[in-house]
């Protein structure tokens, strides 16, 4: 198991040095690299929470493949040298890799290039500027181009395929090589025997760093909460902030912030057990309180899912 954020994470960069035109995969290829080295079959790279936007180029170096620019130069790493990048060489692709399973768990929402291309929707939230954005979306359209003229294996789309967004497009990068790319639910949900434990439960609860418009668009709380309906159960969401659209998750019957007071996201990723532990019991005291009241009692306003105060 590699996961691709404990060496190019977001978190790993200081807010007032992020710059997803200058970060690189690199490290996630060195991953990849040492589990050959150790003589393993299959390895499964978990993408998410990526402070990358280089199509996984990074990683395709660090295996061995070489990009070149017009002038035959090889690029720096970093998403912003794509644009520059006119011919890949991977002929000095580790060979190992052809005896190897290589499989990515990813959002298959997540794609490369177009109008929800990576650089567009997550570019902004890991430092880049609206100029950046255009570049870097420019030099994951060039990406898709010449890895899939020189390397992608046939009838591999790398543009615009399910997950080859993943990760700042770390998808794509491994997809050219082979690698399946495979909803995280069923990669991770599966081995927790998840719709066995619905089908028991009387009550769902499921967390999210932010519940908004994005969250239907392939993040766990979403897949969980569907799942919860094919039982007919009831869900409660929590979330470090709540966004636009939080109420229009689908199956999300009601959610609620687990923040008790303004505080610096420091200070909240550092006690954030702390924080989910504690608005658990308050969501959980006023469902009790709920159950107390006379069955006759109504309540007025919409249908749509209210927040837990």
């Amino acid at each position: 198991m590699v996961e691709m954020a404990a060496v190019a994470g977001l978190s790993l960069v200081p807010r007032d040095l992020r710059d997803p035109g200058a970060t690189t995969t690199y490290g996630v290829g060195e991953l990849i690299r040492s589990a050959l080295d150790r003589g393993v079959r299959r390895i499964l790279v978990g993408c998410g929470d990526s402070g990358t936007s280089d199509g996984g180029a990074g990683a395709l170096q660090a295996l061995g493949v070489r990009l070149l620019d017009e002038q035959g130069e090889e690029l720096p790493v970093g998403g912003r040298e794509l644009t520059r990048l006119h011919r890949i060489d991977p002929t000095g692709l580790d060979t190992r890799l052809a005896d190897v399973e290589l499989l990515v768990a990813c959002n298959p929402y997540n794609v490369l290039c177009g109008e929800r291309g990576v650089a567009r929707v997550f570019g902004p939230q890991k430092g880049a500027t609206p100029g950046q954005v255009e570049e870097l979306s420019a030099g994951l359209e060039n990406w898709a181009f010449v890895l899939t003229r020189d390397v992608a294996v046939p009838d591999t789309d790398l543009r615009s395929g399910p997950g080859t967004g993943a990760s700042g497009g770390l998808g794509a990068g491994l997809a050219a090589l082979g690698a399946r790319l495979l909803p995280r639910f069923d990669v991770l949900l599966g081995h927790l025997d998840l719709d066995a434990r619905l089908a028991r439960a009387d009550l769902v609860v499921t967390a999210e760093g932010a519940l908004d418009h994005q969250t239907p668009r392939g993040k766990v709380p979403a897949e969980v909460a569907r799942r919860a309906k094919l039982y007919g159960r009831p869900v409660l969401a929590l979330a470090g902030t709540l966004g636009e659209g939080a109420h229009e998750v689908p199956g999300v019957d009601a959610f609620s912030g687990i923040l008790p007071a303004p505080m610096a996201l420091a200070e909240a990723l550092v006690r954030a057990s702390e924080l989910l532990t504690d608005a658990t019991e308050r969501a959980l005291r006023m469902i009790l309180l709920g159950a107390r009241l006379p069955a006759h009692a109504e309540v007025s306003g919409t249908q749509r899912p209210s927040s837990v105060r």
